[in-house]
């Protein structure tokens, strides 16, 4: 496992997550606001939307703030205008970093991007730069207790899903980006609800780097992801199964 759904697993085990709830439901409505307004504000009509809906749900978001934001967007009461951008660049070791944003200021999210890479031994390069070396799916987490290897593996054909990797952190279920809400209200439905559910680059290959190089680009990914308009951080990079101890001392 690899990449964003690896670094969140940590960071969750790492207990960082619930001190962030707030900010990761402001992200979460951010998108539910721009999917909203870039298609229907239906989702049975509006692919994006639904995946934004059930990303929510994944982190236990209150229906009531889904279907306000929704309302509002509905009802012509939200000005609010975001622009989507996709940073890509190169970390320490060589690693490939995907950063998707959405910004109500573009100068000031590429200075922000900028300057984390800058910092933490990193290159910021041109959109197409690293892409290339991932393929967007969708991705459905569950924790490893939840079933045995071979029951989410069976639920998840069953489901619709294209690939699961399992290992001590977690299942890890991928299926194509338009059936991600097909595929985890079907997984709903027989392992119950997910920790998490987008949409996501996942790497083609990974890499594998040395310990320092590891420490400085998870403090890497831990600043753009702390980032009010960052959404979401990829990156290739193999994370070994001790990471957190070594993190941690």
């Amino acid at each position: 496992m690899a990449g964003h759904s690896q670094f969140s697993n940590i960071m969750h085990r790492k207990g960082a997550q619930d001190k962030k709830r707030a900010k990761v439901f402001a992200k979460l409505i951010r998108e539910v606001t721009v999917a909203a307004k870039t298609g229907m504000p239906d989702p049975d009509a509006n692919p994006r939307l639904r995946s934004a809906i059930v990303a929510c749900r994944a982190a236990n978001m209150p229906k009531e703030n889904i279907d306000r934001a929704i309302k509002k967007v509905a009802g012509g009461d939200n000005d609010e205008s975001y622009d989507e951008i996709r940073y890509e660049g190169y970390g320490p070791g060589g690693s490939a970093i995907i950063v998707e944003a959405l910004t109500d200021n573009r100068n000031r999210t590429a200075s922000d991007v900028r300057t984390a890479f800058a910092k933490n031994g990193g290159n910021l390069g041109e959109t197409g730069a690293v892409s290339f070396m991932f393929s967007k799916k969708g991705l459905i987490s569950y924790p490893f207790e939840i079933k045995s290897t071979d029951d989410v593996f069976e639920a998840a054909l069953s489901a619709g899903a294209e690939d699961v990797i399992s290992d001590q952190n977690g299942h890890n279920i991928y299926c194509s980006v338009e059936e991600l809400h097909i595929v985890a209200d079907n997984l709903t439905s027989v392992l119950g609800d997910p920790d998490r559910a987008n949409i996501v680059w996942h790497p083609q290959n990974t890499v594998e780097i040395d310990e320092i190089n590891l420490r400085v680009v998870f403090s890497l990914i831990e600043t753009l992801e702390d980032n009010d308009d960052v959404q979401k951080v990829f990156s290739n990079i193999e994370f070994p199964a001790d990471f957190l101890s070594v993190l941690t001392g």
